[in-house]
């Protein structure tokens, strides 16, 4: 990781801050869903705000991108090849790393592009669930120049009453791109599938 010293510059070259609600007290193992993610220009900015709190948070990414080149700068940033079996699915990959390691915090982009969604995808969750871990959710709040990570949130096993809390979370909080920003209408726990998807 980079120099929290000179993580903290950059954030405030840009205007930004880190809010930590566990004070530094992270769980070892956890899911760490980010949201909104309207662009590319995101990446530098969680770079920074882990290298600040000092947390290692990685991600995933399917092991075939992790070939050449490419697959060394991914590795070098924190990447994580998934090695899919042909029993498996990939909640259950991900879930089969974190039995594996002993310390394990892992950020997903809950909308899975960088164009305006009107609901989150539900991988993060099911990925959780499966690994038996709490989420601890990410804020990136230009609107308030505030980039804020919440407490532990433990699945409850109520998947449309968690993604109330979840969307309600989120709500209105201003991307780097704010008309690509989440914006809640309940109508979508509706058709929410209360399965794996």
């Amino acid at each position: 990781m980079m120099p929290a010293w000179l993580a903290r510059f950059m954030l405030r070259l840009n205007g930004m801050r880190v809010v930590d609600h566990n004070k530094g007290n992270w769980p070892k193992k956890c899911v760490v869903p980010t949201g909104p993610h309207t662009t590319n220009r995101d990446f530098p900015y969680g770079l920074y705000s882990r290298a600040v709190l000092g947390q290692y948070i990685q991600f995933v990414a399917k092991s075939t991108l992790f070939k050449g080149p490419a697959g060394l700068i991914m590795k070098g940033f924190g990447g994580v090849p998934v090695v899919r079996e042909k029993r498996t699915n990939f909640t259950q990959a991900v879930a089969k790393i974190f039995a594996e390691r002993e310390e394990f915090k892992l950020c997903i982009a809950m909308e899975g592009t960088r164009k305006k969604v009107d609901r989150f995808r539900t991988g993060f969750y099911w990925i959780a669930r499966e690994a038996g871990v709490p989420m601890v959710f990410a804020k990136f709040d230009f609107g308030n120049k505030v980039i804020e990570f919440s407490e532990p949130f433990y699945p409850t096993g109520d998947v449309r009453a968690d993604f109330d809390f979840i969307y309600r979370y989120f709500d209105g909080v201003q991307g780097l791109v704010p008309e690509h920003s989440f914006v809640y209408d309940p109508v979508v726990l509706e058709e929410l599938p209360v399965g794996e998807g």
